[in-house]
């Protein structure tokens, strides 16, 4: 039987053949072979007589993340919320970045609309080339957009806990599906109530993944590639990048930097750059021979 891992708790994976949903384990040669099944994972699997399920393959991905554990995502959806927390544009571009490189459509969905607007925010993502939607999950705005947005795809949401993610999953599902949690006013951050990655089957066609509390999605910081493309995964500035006087331009302080002149002329937005530079300083020292295997 064929169907896609929707659930990975303590070494079981729930996988739903589209009607009914089997509990799986992985057959042992996976730890030879150092595949490790994922959410969204497309998998051939058996079912004994007692209804237990196991894991026979794993077929091709179209891409993963490590952090939220998840294959084959269509879009990420980066959760920002008016206040508490409030938007980070470093989170928010880093984690576009990643999803770029994975070959996954970043999404920028701001929530809590009902406390405050987003216009300044919304005009700089929709400037640099993203979908944003601005919602509130507590009064339904703007809810009907991302709702179409969704369908028929597999699409992730990550944000620091606390944006709502939950919240706005809840509102999709039209039921208290996912567990929420009140901010911690002392760390000004939701408390993880999500404790796992799990993909909910749409009403309206389609998965939605929720994914437990962090700051942002993490790039693999061992991968090599990622550094050295990076820029290509800013799709605002790399149209620029191209046009520099020297092909080993890291686009931060030379002479030449036709991206810096753009920043200069006000064609490409500050905080972007601001994020490429500093994504550029952290990956800077690493070295092919010091990066671990690309994940």
């Amino acid at each position: 039987m064929n169907g896609i891992i929707i659930k990975a708790l303590s070494g079981f994976y729930y996988v739903s053949d589209g009607e009914r949903t089997f509990e799986c384990r992985a057959r042992g040669s996976f730890r030879k072979s150092g595949v490790s099944p994922l959410v969204g994972d497309k998998v051939e699997f058996t079912v004994s007589e007692d209804g237990k399920g196991v894991v026979e393959q794993v077929f091709p991905r179209k891409n993963e993340l490590s952090r939220p554990p998840v294959a084959n995502i269509d879009k990420l959806y980066i959760v920002s919320s008016f206040e508490n927390p409030a938007p980070n544009t470093y989170i928010i571009d880093k984690s576009a970045a990643l999803a770029e490189y994975r070959g996954i459509e970043p999404v920028i969905v701001f929530n809590k609309r009902d406390m405050g607007g987003f216009d300044d925010l919304e005009q700089l993502y929709r400037r640099a080339g993203f979908s944003v939607f601005t919602v509130s999950a507590l009064t339904g705005e703007g809810m009907d957009l991302l709702c179409s947005s969704l369908k028929g795809s597999v699409g992730a949401f990550s944000g620091n806990s606390g944006v709502g993610k939950s919240s706005i999953l809840n509102f999709l599902f039209g039921s208290e599906k996912l567990a929420t949690g009140e901010v911690s006013q002392k760390l000004g951050r939701g408390r993880h109530t999500t404790r796992h990655t799990e993909l909910y089957p749409l009403p309206f066609g389609g998965y939605a993944a929720d994914t437990p509390g962090f700051s942002s999605v993490d790039y693999y910081i061992g991968d090599y590639k990622f550094k050295e493309n990076l820029i290509c995964n800013f799709r605002d500035l790399k149209e620029y990048a191209g046009e520099c006087r020297f092909t080993s331009c890291t686009h931060t302080s030379e002479k030449g930097c036709a991206l810096r002149e753009a920043l200069k002329k006000g064609n490409i937005e500050q905080s972007r750059y601001a994020s490429y530079v500093a994504l550029f300083e952290e990956l800077k020292d690493l070295r092919p021979w010091n990066a671990v295997k690309n994940k």
